[in-house]
């Protein structure tokens, strides 16, 4: 189903993935936006053009003010939508394999590598998640992408429910421009969404691949 939709650039990327969870997971994400560009949109999703900014960020043409962002993660994929308003989200699923502090150390700022490292070892996976969502979100919102050191700034962490951009060194007043929110998931996943802009409300649709066809 979701196949059909993508142009032929999109097939091509699909089958250089080694894995095929990991190509049938671009196939979906990337169909699943087509479908619902084209609800927003009144188009056909097949007939909708991408065009990419300096840094990758995917736009629509014709999009009448319609910002978007896409972040998948293990089985679950999330989309989010702006009225012009630049937006970015990210999901990740939580995993305990690792040693965060060797990862916050190269990419957390001052102030977050301190709050971390004052944790106990069982709440440091949880709130690096955290961390790393909400920065992740960020960074794809401001159409720069990794190529934006994410010890450029510096986000709360001592909420699961809400979250602020506390410092943006780059630029003293930037961190007024931006909300950033987390939202709830799956037990296993953290997710956050950063919008440039007030935030009046945000809504949340959860379905699955069956529905988003009809």
């Amino acid at each position: 189903m979701f196949e059909s939709l993508l142009c032929e650039d999109e097939k091509i990327k699909a089958n250089k993935f080694k894995f095929n969870k990991d190509k049938y997971t671009y196939i979906i994400a990337r169909g699943a936006l087509r479908l619902l560009l084209g609800k927003y949109l009144k188009v056909t999703p097949k007939s909708i053009s991408f065009y990419y900014g300096a840094y990758g960020k995917p736009s629509v043409e014709n999009n009448d003010g319609l910002m978007f962002n896409v972040s998948h993660s293990k089985n679950l994929i999330v989309i989010g939508f702006t009225k012009n308003n630049e937006i970015g989200v990210d999901v990740e699923h939580i995993k305990t394999d690792f040693d965060v502090m060797d990862i916050v150390a190269n990419y957390f700022s001052k102030s977050e590598i301190a709050f971390i490292n004052g944790l106990s070892k069982a709440d440091q996976t949880e709130i690096f998640y955290r961390g790393w969502t909400r920065k992740e979100a960020f960074i794809k919102a401001n159409a720069k992408g990794l190529s934006f050191p994410l010890d450029a700034f510096s986000i709360s962490l001592d909420s699961d429910n809400s979250a602020e951009l506390y410092e943006t060194h780059y630029d003293t007043n930037e961190k007024n421009n931006w909300r950033i929110i987390p939202f709830d998931t799956l037990p296993e996943y953290k997710g956050a969404l950063a919008v440039r802009g007030e935030v009046k409300r945000v809504d949340y649709l959860k379905f699955d691949m069956q529905q988003l066809g009809k």
